[in-house]
């Protein structure tokens, strides 16, 4: 468990690194350049030996722990304590970007993804904006990461290659952009459907290179389209109730007091 803060760090700090030199980079020039950085750090590893490409890096430790029978309770061949781990996790990062997203500097991000331009003249400091953007997602992909290494137990570069960075950007773009529903049901398409239909699974990036083509064409904003109005008719929702109960608490503390100067009268 301590080597999860030491992943998010690491993460957080390759992740400004290597985005420091790309971030003046827009749309699909940026994605292009992040997913050719991304290759260029598995082929280092394959290069330098200290950095295990191939062979990779195995026993990777587990969180502690040990049932009645003295078995690991987070062992690689039990997947049920990783599921609910993971849950839990997933859920902390959901309320912790939520609140993010309705705060100054979710609101900043929220305008660099509609128009930089505009943002920028506006006196929004982008690039800034951006490098934490960069640094956040690459901690949540440290995260990932390092529960993935503990669950399965052996971690080499190969199971993060271009494919499988491609894979990630159709989870987002099937399930929508800027939003978190959509993300995860992306993502959840994109997992499980070659692992439930086995008989296809050698024909997912064909399937969802179909289904990217037809959803950019017919739902450019994905299956679950992002709704930033959402907060706002929240807030007048509960504005609407304020006033409707305050004025009601209002006429009943008036009556009263109405009634008894009428009778004193």
């Amino acid at each position: 468990m301590a080597a999860i803060p030491v992943a998010i760090a690491v993460s957080m700090f390759v992740g400004v690194l290597l985005g420091l030199p790309t971030l003046r980079l827009r749309g699909d020039y940026l994605a292009i350049v992040t997913l050719g950085f991304g290759e260029i750090v598995r082929i280092l590893a394959t290069l330098i030996p200290a950095m295990k490409g191939q062979p990779g890096f195995q026993n990777v430790g587990h969180p502690p722990g040990v049932g009645d029978d003295g078995i690991p309770v987070f062992a690689n061949n039990n997947g049920t304590p990783w599921y609910w781990l993971t849950l839990v996790i997933l859920i902390i990062i959901l309320f912790l970007v939520g609140n993010m997203e309705r705060s100054r500097v979710g609101r900043a991000w929220i305008a660099i993804r509609e128009d930089e331009d505009a943002a920028e003249t506006m006196g929004v400091p982008t690039f800034k904006y951006k490098v934490w953007a960069f640094a956040l997602g690459a901690g949540v992909g440290g995260l990932a990461g390092a529960i993935m290494g503990g669950q399965v137990g052996f971690v080499n570069n190969q199971k993060f290659d271009v494919v499988t960075s491609i894979l990630f950007v159709a989870a987002v773009v099937l399930g929508g952009s800027g939003n978190k529903v959509g993300a995860i049901v992306g993502g959840a398409l994109v997992a499980y459907i070659p692992l439930r239909f086995t008989a296809i699974a050698e024909y997912k990036f064909l399937i969802f290179g179909v289904a990217l083509i037809i959803i950019m064409i017919y739902r450019a904003q994905g299956l679950v389209p992002a709704r930033q109005r959402l907060l706002a008719y929240g807030t007048k929702a509960y504005a609407d109730v304020k006033r409707k109960y305050g004025k009601a608490s209002h006429r009943a503390d008036t009556t009263p007091q109405s009634t008894a100067e009428g009778a004193s009268s």
